[in-house]
């Protein structure tokens, strides 16, 4: 039962992460019809940002962490924001589809990917975190570390954070309401382009974070967001591409998932049994497990 225990709340604070990742994919999705495939590089650029703050800062010194993370989080929100602006608003003046669209994201993702090459480092990097792997704290029958404890409470408090930014402030309103039907929403004098352009900075800043402690735990190098974000794009297609309730679930059904089949069964095993599992789902519900078939309002 301790073991349980265990690997639950090993998979929850993992998990935790992939439901950032996915809400970042679902909030995107929403807003354009679009899969963002340049989600993990921009979060792979933030993360290097932050590695270079920690290291050098402004001035050559070293940055405190809490600042050096804020700048990396507004950094990559801001990298998206370009992105939309510059490139995709033109791309749908020019009527490009949405499979033209996509290519774009997986066009500037490896665009990204070519700067992080030239500027950052090629060799595995240890990242510097302020949470400790190796200090410990008994949590019933279980143990947890500091770095999974922090990585839990902030992944739940920043999915929870988010999504009553969503449901609860007019800025959220306006998302809901320019992804619904944005024709109406710019009859109703809603700023939609400052609107979308936000959801895609809100997508990377959360994306950022994820990468970021992660980064903890796996070496950094230009790669190290791969599997992250394809769990965050399963974590999504689980929950449902249009539920940001379902990013949530589908996140944290995924890390527990995970750390069962793994703790269980077999390492090997465990991402097949994950995936496994999203398979069983989207056979009886196509939509995911909170998702709902999109209908557009013409």
């Amino acid at each position: 039962m301790d073991m349980f225990l265990q690997y639950i709340i090993s998979g929850l604070s993992q998990g935790s992460l992939y439901s950032l990742v996915a809400l970042g994919i679902v909030l995107i999705y929403r807003a354009n019809r679009v899969l963002n495939f340049s989600h993990g590089d921009v979060t792979t650029a933030g993360t290097f940002i932050a590695f270079a703050l920690v290291g050098y800062g402004f001035s050559g010194t070293a940055m405190p962490w809490w600042a050096a993370f804020v700048l990396a989080i507004l950094a990559g929100s801001v990298i998206a924001m370009i992105f939309y602006y510059l490139i995709l608003i033109p791309a749908q003046r020019r009527g490009a589809n949405h499979l033209g669209q996509i290519i774009l994201t997986l066009g500037f993702g490896l665009v990204i990917q070519s700067f992080i090459l030239k500027f950052g480092s090629l060799e595995p990097q240890s990242f510097p975190f302020p949470l400790s792997a190796t200090k410990t704290f008994g949590l019933g029958g279980a143990v947890i570390s500091e770095l999974n404890l922090g990585t839990l409470i902030i992944g739940i408090a920043g999915c929870i954070f988010f999504y009553l930014l969503v449901q609860k402030t007019p800025l959220g309103l306006a998302m809901r309401a320019t992804s619904e039907n944005l024709p109406a929403a710019q009859t109703l004098g809603i700023p939609t382009r400052m609107v979308l352009a936000t959801s895609w900075g809100l997508a990377a800043g959360l994306g950022v974070l994820a990468g970021l402690f992660s980064a903890a735990t796996l070496f950094l190098d230009p790669t190290f967001m791969l599997e992250p974000f394809l769990k965050g794009m399963a974590a999504a297609i689980l929950g449902g591409l249009n539920s940001l309730p379902g990013a949530i679930v589908g996140g944290l059904i995924l890390g527990i998932a995970e750390a069962l089949a793994g703790g269980f069964i077999a390492v090997a095993f465990k991402n097949t049994l994950a995936f496994l599992i999203i398979i069983v789902v989207l056979l009886v519900r196509p939509e995911g497990l909170l998702g709902t078939e999109f209908v557009e309002r013409v």
